[in-house]
Protein backbone atom coordinates (compact mmCIF):
# COMPACT_ATOMS: atom_id res chain seq x y z
CA UNK A 1 0.00 0.00 0.00
CA UNK A 2 1.30 3.45 -0.91
CA UNK A 3 2.18 5.57 2.15
CA UNK A 4 3.00 8.77 0.29
CA UNK A 5 0.96 11.39 -1.52
CA UNK A 6 0.98 10.64 -5.25
CA UNK A 7 0.80 13.00 -8.20
CA UNK A 8 -0.42 12.11 -11.69
CA UNK A 9 -0.55 14.21 -14.84
CA UNK A 10 -3.79 13.70 -16.78
CA UNK A 11 -2.95 12.16 -20.16
CA UNK A 12 -4.50 12.97 -23.52
CA UNK A 13 -6.36 9.64 -23.32
CA UNK A 14 -8.15 10.85 -20.19
CA UNK A 15 -9.01 14.34 -21.44
CA UNK A 16 -12.65 15.08 -20.58
CA UNK A 17 -13.16 12.02 -18.37
CA UNK A 18 -14.89 12.31 -14.99
CA UNK A 19 -12.68 12.19 -11.89
CA UNK A 20 -14.32 8.99 -10.56
CA UNK A 21 -13.95 7.40 -14.00
CA UNK A 22 -10.25 8.36 -14.02
CA UNK A 23 -9.77 6.30 -10.85
CA UNK A 24 -11.63 3.34 -12.39
CA UNK A 25 -9.29 3.47 -15.39
CA UNK A 26 -5.98 4.23 -13.72
CA UNK A 27 -6.30 3.15 -10.08
CA UNK A 28 -9.03 0.48 -10.15
CA UNK A 29 -7.97 -0.81 -6.74
CA UNK A 30 -9.34 2.43 -5.20
CA UNK A 31 -13.09 1.99 -4.75
CA UNK A 32 -15.79 4.54 -5.46
CA UNK A 33 -16.59 5.00 -1.77
CA UNK A 34 -12.95 5.90 -1.07
CA UNK A 35 -12.84 8.37 -3.96
CA UNK A 36 -16.05 10.03 -2.68
CA UNK A 37 -14.66 10.27 0.86
CA UNK A 38 -11.36 11.72 -0.33
CA UNK A 39 -13.17 14.30 -2.46
CA UNK A 40 -15.57 15.21 0.36
CA UNK A 41 -12.70 15.78 2.79
CA UNK A 42 -10.59 17.72 0.28
CA UNK A 43 -7.81 15.13 0.04
CA UNK A 44 -8.05 14.92 -3.77
CA UNK A 45 -6.76 18.04 -5.51
CA UNK A 46 -6.70 18.96 -9.20
CA UNK A 47 -4.13 21.68 -9.93
CA UNK A 48 -4.21 22.44 -6.20
CA UNK A 49 -8.00 22.87 -5.98
CA UNK A 50 -10.63 20.65 -4.42
CA UNK A 51 -12.49 18.41 -6.83
CA UNK A 52 -15.73 16.41 -6.88
CA UNK A 53 -16.14 12.90 -8.32
CA UNK A 54 -18.26 14.24 -11.20
CA UNK A 55 -15.75 16.93 -12.26
CA UNK A 56 -14.26 16.55 -15.75
CA UNK A 57 -10.48 16.43 -16.09
CA UNK A 58 -8.38 18.18 -18.73
CA UNK A 59 -5.18 16.81 -20.25
CA UNK A 60 -2.13 18.26 -18.50
CA UNK A 61 -3.81 18.85 -15.15
CA UNK A 62 -1.98 17.51 -12.10
CA UNK A 63 -3.98 15.22 -9.85
CA UNK A 64 -3.00 14.86 -6.17
CA UNK A 65 -4.00 11.50 -4.66
CA UNK A 66 -3.59 10.76 -0.92
CA UNK A 67 -1.86 7.61 0.32
CA UNK A 68 -3.75 4.35 0.85
CA UNK A 69 -7.01 3.22 -0.63
CA UNK A 70 -5.66 0.00 -2.16
CA UNK A 71 -7.21 -2.34 0.38
CA UNK A 72 -10.43 -3.91 -0.89
CA UNK A 73 -13.48 -4.90 1.19
CA UNK A 74 -12.90 -8.17 2.99
CA UNK A 75 -9.14 -7.83 2.61
CA UNK A 76 -9.18 -9.03 -1.01
CA UNK A 77 -6.25 -8.06 -3.18
CA UNK A 78 -6.31 -7.53 -6.95
CA UNK A 79 -5.81 -10.73 -8.93
CA UNK A 80 -2.21 -10.88 -10.23
CA UNK A 81 -1.58 -11.11 -13.95
CA UNK A 82 -1.01 -14.56 -15.33
CA UNK A 83 2.57 -15.38 -16.28
CA UNK A 84 2.70 -16.28 -19.97
CA UNK A 85 4.97 -18.99 -21.32
CA UNK A 86 7.51 -18.28 -24.07
CA UNK A 87 5.27 -20.16 -26.51
CA UNK A 88 2.27 -18.00 -25.61
CA UNK A 89 4.25 -14.77 -26.00
CA UNK A 90 5.51 -15.97 -29.39
CA UNK A 91 1.94 -16.87 -30.41
CA UNK A 92 0.69 -13.41 -29.46
CA UNK A 93 3.51 -11.60 -31.27
CA UNK A 94 3.04 -13.71 -34.43
CA UNK A 95 -0.51 -12.33 -34.80
CA UNK A 96 0.53 -8.65 -34.86
CA UNK A 97 -0.11 -6.74 -38.08
CA UNK A 98 0.77 -3.32 -36.69
CA UNK A 99 0.81 -1.49 -33.38
CA UNK A 100 1.34 1.95 -31.86
CA UNK A 101 0.73 3.73 -28.57
CA UNK A 102 -3.07 3.44 -28.86
CA UNK A 103 -3.75 0.16 -30.67
CA UNK A 104 -2.55 -3.32 -31.50
CA UNK A 105 -4.01 -4.81 -34.69
CA UNK A 106 -3.96 -8.61 -34.86
CA UNK A 107 -4.64 -11.19 -37.56
CA UNK A 108 -6.60 -13.73 -35.53
CA UNK A 109 -6.26 -17.30 -36.80
CA UNK A 110 -9.34 -19.50 -37.22
CA UNK A 111 -10.03 -21.77 -34.26
CA UNK A 112 -8.78 -19.32 -31.62
CA UNK A 113 -11.53 -17.80 -29.47
CA UNK A 114 -11.48 -14.05 -28.90
CA UNK A 115 -12.53 -14.36 -25.26
CA UNK A 116 -12.85 -17.05 -22.63
CA UNK A 117 -16.05 -18.84 -21.75
CA UNK A 118 -17.37 -22.17 -20.55
CA UNK A 119 -14.64 -24.71 -21.30
CA UNK A 120 -12.55 -22.15 -23.25
CA UNK A 121 -9.18 -21.60 -21.60
CA UNK A 122 -7.05 -20.56 -24.56
CA UNK A 123 -8.10 -17.30 -26.21
CA UNK A 124 -6.84 -13.92 -27.48
CA UNK A 125 -7.83 -12.06 -24.32
CA UNK A 126 -5.66 -14.42 -22.29
CA UNK A 127 -2.62 -13.54 -24.41
CA UNK A 128 -2.84 -9.75 -24.13
CA UNK A 129 -0.39 -9.54 -21.20
CA UNK A 130 2.30 -10.20 -23.82
CA UNK A 131 1.87 -6.60 -24.97
CA UNK A 132 2.34 -4.72 -21.69
CA UNK A 133 4.82 -4.29 -18.89
CA UNK A 134 4.01 -4.80 -15.20
CA UNK A 135 3.18 -1.09 -14.70
CA UNK A 136 1.29 -0.60 -17.99
CA UNK A 137 -2.50 -0.78 -18.31
CA UNK A 138 -3.61 -4.13 -19.66
CA UNK A 139 -4.70 -3.98 -23.34
CA UNK A 140 -8.37 -4.67 -23.84
CA UNK A 141 -10.77 -5.99 -26.47
CA UNK A 142 -13.07 -3.47 -28.15
CA UNK A 143 -14.86 -5.84 -30.56
CA UNK A 144 -15.08 -9.58 -31.25
CA UNK A 145 -14.66 -12.19 -33.95
CA UNK A 146 -16.25 -15.65 -33.83
CA UNK A 147 -13.88 -18.46 -32.89
CA UNK A 148 -13.84 -19.89 -36.43
CA UNK A 149 -13.64 -16.48 -38.16
CA UNK A 150 -10.15 -15.25 -38.98
CA UNK A 151 -8.79 -11.78 -39.67
CA UNK A 152 -8.43 -8.24 -38.36
CA UNK A 153 -8.99 -7.81 -34.63
CA UNK A 154 -8.38 -4.42 -32.98
CA UNK A 155 -7.02 -4.27 -29.43
CA UNK A 156 -6.87 -1.01 -27.45
CA UNK A 157 -3.67 -0.36 -25.51
CA UNK A 158 -5.11 2.07 -22.95
CA UNK A 159 -8.47 2.75 -21.28
CA UNK A 160 -8.71 6.05 -23.17
CA UNK A 161 -8.14 4.50 -26.58
CA UNK A 162 -10.58 1.70 -25.67
CA UNK A 163 -13.30 4.29 -25.02
CA UNK A 164 -12.42 6.08 -28.29
CA UNK A 165 -12.56 2.93 -30.43
CA UNK A 166 -15.70 1.61 -28.70
CA UNK A 167 -17.55 4.79 -29.66
CA UNK A 168 -16.50 4.33 -33.30
CA UNK A 169 -17.78 0.77 -33.34
CA UNK A 170 -21.07 1.59 -31.58
CA UNK A 171 -21.55 4.69 -33.76
CA UNK A 172 -21.02 2.61 -36.94
CA UNK A 173 -18.25 4.87 -38.28
CA UNK A 174 -15.78 1.95 -38.28
CA UNK A 175 -15.80 0.12 -41.62
CA UNK A 176 -15.39 -3.67 -41.56
CA UNK A 177 -14.89 -5.60 -44.79
CA UNK A 178 -15.15 -9.41 -44.77
CA UNK A 179 -14.38 -11.97 -47.44
CA UNK A 180 -16.38 -15.17 -47.61
CA UNK A 181 -16.85 -18.15 -49.88
CA UNK A 182 -20.51 -19.14 -50.12
CA UNK A 183 -22.32 -22.14 -51.54
CA UNK A 184 -23.98 -21.33 -54.86
CA UNK A 185 -24.16 -17.88 -56.45
CA UNK A 186 -26.55 -15.11 -55.33
CA UNK A 187 -28.82 -14.09 -58.21
CA UNK A 188 -28.28 -10.41 -57.46
CA UNK A 189 -24.56 -9.63 -57.64
CA UNK A 190 -24.64 -6.50 -55.46
CA UNK A 191 -27.37 -6.34 -52.86
CA UNK A 192 -28.54 -5.53 -49.34
CA UNK A 193 -29.91 -8.03 -46.82
CA UNK A 194 -32.19 -6.54 -44.17
CA UNK A 195 -33.41 -9.25 -41.82
CA UNK A 196 -33.89 -8.72 -38.05
CA UNK A 197 -32.08 -11.20 -35.82
CA UNK A 198 -32.73 -12.64 -32.37
CA UNK A 199 -31.40 -15.43 -30.17
CA UNK A 200 -32.90 -18.75 -31.14
CA UNK A 201 -34.98 -20.17 -28.26
CA UNK A 202 -33.66 -23.35 -26.73
CA UNK A 203 -30.03 -22.77 -27.70
CA UNK A 204 -28.97 -20.85 -24.61
CA UNK A 205 -28.02 -17.87 -26.76
CA UNK A 206 -25.52 -19.95 -28.76
CA UNK A 207 -27.43 -19.60 -32.00
CA UNK A 208 -29.23 -16.75 -33.77
CA UNK A 209 -32.15 -16.80 -36.20
CA UNK A 210 -34.24 -14.46 -38.34
CA UNK A 211 -37.11 -13.04 -36.29
CA UNK A 212 -39.35 -10.65 -38.22
CA UNK A 213 -41.43 -9.78 -35.15
CA UNK A 214 -39.09 -9.41 -32.20
CA UNK A 215 -35.60 -9.35 -33.72
CA UNK A 216 -33.06 -6.54 -33.65
CA UNK A 217 -32.60 -4.71 -37.00
CA UNK A 218 -29.65 -6.12 -38.97
CA UNK A 219 -28.28 -4.98 -42.34
CA UNK A 220 -25.57 -6.54 -44.51
CA UNK A 221 -24.31 -5.25 -47.86
CA UNK A 222 -22.79 -7.92 -50.12
CA UNK A 223 -20.99 -7.99 -53.47
CA UNK A 224 -20.12 -11.02 -55.58
CA UNK A 225 -16.46 -10.73 -56.63
CA UNK A 226 -16.06 -13.99 -58.60
CA UNK A 227 -17.94 -17.22 -59.14
CA UNK A 228 -16.88 -20.84 -59.69
CA UNK A 229 -19.66 -21.80 -62.10
CA UNK A 230 -22.80 -22.36 -60.04
CA UNK A 231 -20.92 -24.23 -57.33
CA UNK A 232 -19.65 -21.38 -55.18
CA UNK A 233 -19.00 -17.65 -55.09
CA UNK A 234 -16.45 -15.37 -53.50
CA UNK A 235 -18.24 -12.45 -51.86
CA UNK A 236 -17.33 -9.25 -50.06
CA UNK A 237 -19.49 -8.51 -47.01
CA UNK A 238 -20.05 -5.19 -45.22
CA UNK A 239 -21.95 -5.54 -41.92
CA UNK A 240 -23.80 -2.24 -41.40
CA UNK A 241 -24.94 -3.40 -37.97
CA UNK A 242 -23.11 -5.58 -35.48
CA UNK A 243 -25.42 -8.44 -34.45
CA UNK A 244 -24.06 -11.77 -33.24
CA UNK A 245 -23.33 -14.15 -36.16
CA UNK A 246 -24.97 -11.61 -38.48
CA UNK A 247 -23.06 -12.45 -41.68
CA UNK A 248 -23.45 -16.18 -41.18
CA UNK A 249 -27.21 -16.02 -40.52
CA UNK A 250 -27.88 -13.56 -43.34
CA UNK A 251 -26.05 -15.56 -46.00
CA UNK A 252 -27.71 -18.80 -44.90
CA UNK A 253 -31.11 -17.05 -44.86
CA UNK A 254 -30.88 -16.11 -48.56
CA UNK A 255 -29.90 -19.66 -49.45
CA UNK A 256 -26.12 -19.25 -49.73
CA UNK A 257 -24.45 -20.39 -46.48
CA UNK A 258 -20.78 -19.69 -45.91
CA UNK A 259 -18.63 -22.67 -46.89
CA UNK A 260 -17.79 -24.69 -43.78
CA UNK A 261 -20.48 -23.11 -41.59
CA UNK A 262 -22.37 -26.23 -40.53
CA UNK A 263 -23.98 -24.38 -37.64
CA UNK A 264 -26.19 -22.32 -39.94
CA UNK A 265 -25.89 -24.13 -43.27
CA UNK A 266 -26.02 -27.76 -42.15
CA UNK A 267 -24.54 -30.33 -44.52
CA UNK A 268 -25.26 -28.01 -47.46
CA UNK A 269 -22.43 -25.76 -46.23
CA UNK A 270 -19.74 -28.34 -47.05
CA UNK A 271 -18.39 -28.75 -50.57
CA UNK A 272 -17.21 -32.11 -51.88
CA UNK A 273 -13.68 -32.96 -52.94
CA UNK A 274 -10.60 -31.57 -51.26
CA UNK A 275 -12.20 -28.29 -50.10
CA UNK A 276 -11.46 -27.65 -46.41
CA UNK A 277 -14.33 -28.14 -43.98
CA UNK A 278 -13.17 -25.11 -41.97
CA UNK A 279 -15.31 -21.97 -42.14
CA UNK A 280 -14.40 -19.61 -44.99
CA UNK A 281 -15.13 -16.25 -43.36
CA UNK A 282 -12.31 -13.73 -42.97
CA UNK A 283 -12.25 -10.19 -41.57
CA UNK A 284 -10.19 -8.83 -44.45
CA UNK A 285 -9.98 -5.12 -43.67
CA UNK A 286 -10.73 -2.59 -40.94
CA UNK A 287 -10.89 1.18 -41.41
CA UNK A 288 -11.35 3.22 -38.24
CA UNK A 289 -10.39 6.63 -36.87
CA UNK A 290 -7.30 6.87 -34.66
CA UNK A 291 -7.23 8.90 -31.40
CA UNK A 292 -4.34 10.98 -32.80
CA UNK A 293 -6.52 12.21 -35.67
CA UNK A 294 -5.20 9.82 -38.31
CA UNK A 295 -6.92 6.69 -39.59
CA UNK A 296 -6.16 3.00 -39.15
CA UNK A 297 -6.56 1.06 -42.41
CA UNK A 298 -5.32 -2.53 -42.07
CA UNK A 299 -5.66 -5.58 -44.32
CA UNK A 300 -5.16 -9.14 -43.01
CA UNK A 301 -3.71 -11.94 -45.20
CA UNK A 302 -5.92 -15.01 -45.70
CA UNK A 303 -5.41 -18.10 -43.53
CA UNK A 304 -3.93 -21.15 -45.22
CA UNK A 305 -7.17 -23.12 -45.73
CA UNK A 306 -8.98 -20.11 -47.27
CA UNK A 307 -6.09 -19.28 -49.61
CA UNK A 308 -5.88 -22.92 -50.69
CA UNK A 309 -9.59 -23.04 -51.58
CA UNK A 310 -9.28 -19.76 -53.50
CA UNK A 311 -6.47 -21.28 -55.55
CA UNK A 312 -8.38 -24.52 -56.20
CA UNK A 313 -11.36 -22.56 -57.49
CA UNK A 314 -9.23 -20.31 -59.68
CA UNK A 315 -10.11 -17.09 -57.89
CA UNK A 316 -7.72 -14.15 -58.38
CA UNK A 317 -7.10 -12.58 -54.96
CA UNK A 318 -6.03 -9.26 -56.54
CA UNK A 319 -9.62 -8.69 -57.70
CA UNK A 320 -10.90 -8.46 -54.15
CA UNK A 321 -9.27 -5.35 -52.72
CA UNK A 322 -10.94 -2.30 -54.23
CA UNK A 323 -10.68 1.33 -53.22
CA UNK A 324 -13.19 2.03 -50.47
CA UNK A 325 -14.94 5.38 -50.71
CA UNK A 326 -15.17 7.36 -47.48
CA UNK A 327 -18.38 6.65 -45.58
CA UNK A 328 -21.30 9.02 -46.24
CA UNK A 329 -22.38 11.41 -43.46
CA UNK A 330 -24.41 9.57 -40.82
CA UNK A 331 -28.13 9.47 -41.54
CA UNK A 332 -30.76 10.47 -39.04
CA UNK A 333 -31.34 6.80 -38.25
CA UNK A 334 -27.59 6.21 -37.77
CA UNK A 335 -27.46 9.14 -35.34
CA UNK A 336 -30.41 7.73 -33.41
CA UNK A 337 -28.70 4.31 -33.17
CA UNK A 338 -25.46 5.92 -31.99
CA UNK A 339 -27.37 7.99 -29.41
CA UNK A 340 -29.13 4.85 -28.14
CA UNK A 341 -25.82 2.99 -27.86
CA UNK A 342 -24.25 5.92 -25.99
CA UNK A 343 -27.26 6.18 -23.66
CA UNK A 344 -27.06 2.45 -22.97
CA UNK A 345 -23.38 2.70 -22.04
CA UNK A 346 -24.12 5.72 -19.86
CA UNK A 347 -26.93 3.90 -18.03
CA UNK A 348 -24.63 0.93 -17.37
CA UNK A 349 -22.01 3.25 -15.92
CA UNK A 350 -24.57 5.05 -13.76
CA UNK A 351 -26.03 1.75 -12.52
CA UNK A 352 -22.58 0.67 -11.40
CA UNK A 353 -22.10 3.94 -9.52
CA UNK A 354 -25.53 3.72 -7.90
CA UNK A 355 -24.89 0.17 -6.74
CA UNK A 356 -21.69 1.31 -5.10
CA UNK A 357 -23.43 4.30 -3.50
CA UNK A 358 -26.27 2.03 -2.40
CA UNK A 359 -23.84 -0.38 -0.78
CA UNK A 360 -22.16 2.54 1.00
CA UNK A 361 -25.51 4.00 2.11
CA UNK A 362 -26.77 0.65 3.42
CA UNK A 363 -24.93 1.15 6.66
CA UNK A 364 -26.31 4.67 7.13
CA UNK A 365 -29.98 3.86 6.61
CA UNK A 366 -30.20 5.74 3.31
CA UNK A 367 -32.30 4.13 0.58
CA UNK A 368 -30.62 2.43 -2.34
CA UNK A 369 -30.96 3.90 -5.80
CA UNK A 370 -33.32 2.24 -8.26
CA UNK A 371 -32.35 0.89 -11.65
CA UNK A 372 -33.16 3.00 -14.68
CA UNK A 373 -35.12 1.23 -17.34
CA UNK A 374 -34.59 1.05 -21.07
CA UNK A 375 -36.65 0.15 -24.10
CA UNK A 376 -35.69 -2.32 -26.79
CA UNK A 377 -36.13 -1.10 -30.33
CA UNK A 378 -39.08 -2.91 -31.85
CA UNK A 379 -39.50 -1.35 -35.28
CA UNK A 380 -37.92 -2.85 -38.37
CA UNK A 381 -37.50 -1.45 -41.86
CA UNK A 382 -40.06 -2.52 -44.45
CA UNK A 383 -39.08 -4.29 -47.64
CA UNK A 384 -36.67 -6.74 -45.99
CA UNK A 385 -35.36 -9.82 -47.76
CA UNK A 386 -37.36 -12.88 -46.67
CA UNK A 387 -35.52 -15.93 -45.33
CA UNK A 388 -35.03 -18.59 -47.94
CA UNK A 389 -35.25 -16.11 -50.81
CA UNK A 390 -32.26 -16.22 -53.20
CA UNK A 391 -32.46 -12.48 -53.76
CA UNK A 392 -31.05 -9.61 -51.75
CA UNK A 393 -32.63 -6.17 -51.72
CA UNK A 394 -30.98 -3.80 -54.18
Amino acid sequence: MSEQVRQFTVSADDDGVRLDRWFKRNLPQVGFATVSRWARTGQIRVDGKRAAPEDRLVAGQVLRVPPGGEARPGGKTPRPRRELSEEEVAEAEAMVLEQDRAAIVLNKPPGLATQGGSGTKHHVDGLLDAFCGPDDPRPRLVHRLDKDTSGVLLIARTPGSAAFFSKRFSGRSARKIYWALVVGVPEIADGMIELPLAKQPGTGGEKMHVDEQGGQPARTRYRVIERAGNRAAWVELHPLTGRTHQLRVHMAAIGHPIVGDGKYGGQDAFLTGSISRKMHLHARRLIIDHPDGDRIDVTAPLPEHFASTMEQMGFDESLGDVEIAPPPPPSREDKKRAAKAHAKDFRKERRGERRKRGATAAGTGKPRSGKPGGRKPTSTKPGSTKPGSPKGKR
